[in-house]
């Protein structure tokens, strides 16, 4: 893994958003494949994704709503 810092953008109403070098692993230990060069990818945090951890956009049909923001500095 490179020194790249790794990002996680909470999107409105939508998944979590990751960018950077980041591997996801199962309860087990093993990792989650994740296309290489592939940017960024989403994982789900509305519990309807039928490719979880990942985000297939059942969000928007399942009625998922938040809007999580940062508290002021």
């Amino acid at each position: 893994m490179s020194d790249a810092p790794v990002i996680i953008r909470v999107r409105d109403n939508g998944p979590y958003v990751v960018e950077g070098p980041v591997q996801v692993l199962d309860a087990e230990g093993k990792p989650f494949p994740i296309p290489a060069g592939k940017p960024a990818f989403a994982l789900c945090r509305c519990g309807h994704s039928k490719t979880k951890p990942f985000c297939d956009g059942s969000h928007r049909t399942a009625g998922f709503h938040a809007a999580e923001r940062a508290p002021s500095a």
